[in-house]
């Protein structure tokens, strides 16, 4: 049987302070492998929700380099997960820069429609958004200070866990 549990917004900006300048041993580099962006993004969801899906290929999971999901460190494989995810794990909406809250997620995208980075936003103040983030290691940085032609705002509505397996 499937619950909802609330994600924790604090404590994936908690995760975020404490390694966005660092690589948690617990987890894979990848910055010579194309990035570490989506994999510490995928860090601090994860923080936030304490869920993985387990689901081979379609999943959203780390247990070592050669054991992942797809989308746990790409871009495209963590949006479609976390916008058609129905089971086990956290779940979003594609939404507007005015409904974000701490621990969403932006991708930054080119002017042809591809997104390239994930961003974990750790501050929103006076409306202007400051995330983290690995490969260009950043924490508190503007939004509005990457150059990119466009973004995917992504909501993190919360996370389902299997109460049958706990």
């Amino acid at each position: 049987m499937l619950t909802e549990i609330p994600y924790d917004r604090r404590a994936a900006v908690r995760y975020a302070r404490r390694w966005a300048y660092r690589r948690n041993p617990n987890y894979y580099n990848f910055d010579d492998l194309g990035g570490d962006c989506t994999n510490f993004a995928s860090q601090c969801i994860y923080a936030g929700c304490g869920v993985m899906n387990f689901t081979p290929t379609f999943g959203w999971y780390y247990i070592d380099v050669n054991n992942r999901a797809p989308a746990w460190t790409g871009v495209e494989f963590l949006y479609n997960f976390l916008t058609s995810n129905e089971s086990v794990g956290p779940f979003a909406v594609e939404t507007t820069p005015e409904e974000m809250e701490l621990g969403d997620i932006i991708q930054p995208g080119d002017s042809t429609g591809d997104f390239y980075h994930s961003l974990v936003v750790v501050g929103i103040r006076r409306g202007r958004i400051y995330v983290a983030a690995h490969s260009y290691d950043a924490y508190y940085r503007p939004l509005d200070s990457y150059p990119a032609a466009t973004f995917r705002y992504l909501h993190i509505l919360g996370a389902r866990k299997d109460t049958a397996q706990s």
